[in-house]
């Protein structure tokens, strides 16, 4: 009985979410407003039991080494609340630039080690490697990591022989931005069919899944 009410629910839930498309009404709006509250009670939930309690609570409490140095993040953590109190707001200024700065750091070191290096280390590539279909392949590949490069180039006019590189790189930029784009509807695409399925299967039993 719980599994057949759960998917009342559910099917409910999402018809309403579907309502948006033949205008906004109160039926979406109440699917709107329940999942942004329990998502928000789930991240504050999830915050304290594998955050505040399990990283900061628990180790001080059972006196683990190294616990004593766990008053510091405590610290920054309790003035950055103080965001809400208008006198003493400026002192969470303190605690969101050490986060914004060890963000930055991360960050930086993740994309240099994560995009970067590895976009570097796929474009360096044998023009010839004795296979046509293969050597054409990193052909495209050099040529449009360059031309796209010579486009972000702004410290001369884009005339000449230059110019026409970056009208190239301009095709190879909107060549990937619309795979990006693509690859984003068909993943909606994919959600989409799962609701169906699930309304058509699960639900009204109109389908085997």
């Amino acid at each position: 009985m719980g599994q057949v009410i759960g998917i009342w629910i559910a099917a409910g839930l999402t018809l309403f979410i579907f309502s948006f498309l033949y205008k906004d009404n109160p039926f979406y709006k109440f699917a709107e407003h329940l999942y942004v509250g329990f998502s928000a009670g789930y991240w504050l939930i999830y915050t304290w039991d594998y955050t505040i309690k399990a990283m900061v609570i628990e180790p001080m409490v059972k006196h683990q080494p190294g616990a004593i140095m766990l008053i510091i993040p405590l610290f920054f953590g309790i003035i950055m609340l103080t965001r809400w109190i208008p006198s003493i707001s400026y002192l969470s200024r303190w605690s969101i630039a050490f986060t914004v700065g060890i963000g930055s750091g991360l960050s930086l070191i993740g994309a240099i080690q994560g995009y970067i290096l590895p976009q570097m280390k796929a474009t360096l590539l044998p023009l010839y490697t004795g296979h046509w279909a293969a050597s054409i392949n990193n052909l495209i590949i050099v040529v449009g990591v360059v031309a796209s490069l010579v486009y972000f180039y702004f410290s001369k006019e884009h005339k000449g022989m230059l110019g026409k590189t970056a009208r190239l790189g301009i095709f190879f930029i909107m060549v990937a931005f619309g795979a990006a784009f693509g690859y984003t509807v068909m993943a909606r695409m994919s959600l989409l069919i799962g609701r169906i399925l699930f309304l058509f299967g699960n639900w009204l039993h109109l389908i085997k899944i």
